[in-house]
């Protein structure tokens, strides 16, 4: 069986390695300008199609027959060529959106205002969504009735879901919308599955809202699409089991810690036992700068590296799926840490203050680390996800982490 995506410009897509877990059957990525796409649908070579934007709506007229759900919506993201030649068009996002939905939202939403940010193909699938489930929904666009400029009259909303590609990678740190504005809100979902927290959830988390992204809708209308590919239903403990791997493998590992307590030797090793990418904060300062970390202090001083630091892990949080090593101070700058914490989970390494090195360490050459220490300890706790003890073997460290992960 041959199965595969079919977009204009898909760059990289994890739909291949989540229907490798699904099923055993081929599935390619298939970039066709649009003028391809007609010929490619009617006469290529394949059994499945999961098609994406900016088509879906394009191959509506190539299909002989649509289900109930892709006629109502009047998208199309799953093709099954059946054994007589005639084409199925069905939309899978939908369920996606209700597992999404059901996985965060565990109260009645019949009766409630959800607004749906943006008026594109996704916002038209979650719209249709919450109105089946009895939601009053409010699509907000950028220049319709209900636009970003009056958000202040839908302050009664309870749900607010970003259909827009606002926060997505490469576009990271960016939020549609304020959530103060919103007091009431018990939930708030995007689409978005890149980073996995994006600046809007993590608002959310920040003010204790239950949140989500859009890694388990990415899995669920795989699924879904595989069944159809398939003719029979998988069980649904593959949804679980495939969106946890997936959001283990982009995850980063996050290092913070004391200068000196072993961030790097650590980092390095856990990346060689995970075969992943190990990316040095310090070591990207120096490349950008042209200078070494002590030339840039002597030169800048600590406020001109800090400014440096800051920048570096900015662009080292938008990566997945590596271990990032930290400089000891970075947790002295409360905005370092969203982006550190959008694709991360940030392990704070601890050791004995008269164990950690300081040589080729500026602040902590000639300082009392006793005094450092009193000021860092609440900041490396605000900033981490867990704790590691760095006191004995290196394999010892590396292991208790990788246990803790699992």
């Amino acid at each position: 069986m041959k199965c595969g995506l079919l977009g204009e410009k898909l760059g990289h897509s994890y739909s291949p390695q989540i229907h490798s877990e699904l099923a055993d059957y081929e599935y390619k990525l298939y970039e066709k300008a649009p003028d391809e796409v007609e010929d490619f649908v009617r006469n290529g070579d394949w059994h499945g199609l999961n098609v994406t934007i900016p088509y879906k709506k394009t191959v509506i007229p190539f299909c002989d027959e649509l289900s109930d759900t892709a006629r109502a919506i009047g998208s199309v993201n799953t093709l099954l060529r059946r054994p007589d030649g005639t084409i199925f068009g069905d939309n899978t996002d939908a369920f996606g959106f209700e597992t999404l939905l059901d996985s965060t939202v565990k109260t009645d939403i019949a009766g409630k205002k959800a607004l749906v940010l943006g008026t594109g193909g996704a916002s038209v699938t979650v719209c249709a969504v919450l109105r089946a489930r009895g939601a009053v929904v409010v699509p907000i666009s950028r220049s319709g009735e209900d636009n970003y400029d009056n958000l202040d009259r839908h302050e009664d909303a309870a749900i607010v879901v970003n259909a827009t590609p606002v926060g997505m990678y490469p576009k990271n740190g960016v939020s549609p919308v304020e959530l103060d504005v919103f007091p009431r809100l018990e939930a708030v979902l995007d689409v978005v599955y890149n980073p996995a927290r994006t600046a809007l959830l993590m608002q959310a988390e920040a003010r204790g809202i239950p949140c989500a992204g859009g890694l388990t809708m990415l899995v669920a209308q795989a699924k879904r699409s595989a069944e159809i590919y398939l003719g029979h239903t998988l069980p649904d403990s593959e949804l679980k089991r495939i969106t946890a791997l997936l959001s283990h493998g982009m995850q980063n590992i996050v290092l913070v810690g004391m200068p000196g307590c072993g961030k790097s030797s650590v980092g390095r090793r856990l990346a060689e036992r995970l075969g992943r990418p190990l990316l040095e904060a310090d070591a990207e300062i120096e490349k950008a700068a042209g200078l070494t970390i002590p030339e840039i202090f002597e030169r800048e001083g600590e406020q001109g590296f800090r400014r440096r630091e800051s920048a570096a892990l900015r662009e080292l949080g938008k990566r997945s799926g590596t271990v990032i090593s930290t400089g000891g101070g970075c947790v002295t700058r409360p905005e370092n840490y969203a982006p550190l914490h959008q694709n991360g989970t940030i392990v704070w390494l601890r050791r004995d203050l008269n164990c950690l090195a300081r040589e080729g360490r500026p602040l902590s050459l000639n300082a009392d680390l006793s005094a450092m220490y009193a000021v860092r300890k609440p900041l490396y706790e605000r900033f981490a996800d867990l704790t590691a003890d760095n006191s004995g073997t290196l394999e010892e460290t590396v292991d208790a982490i990788l246990e803790v992960l699992r």
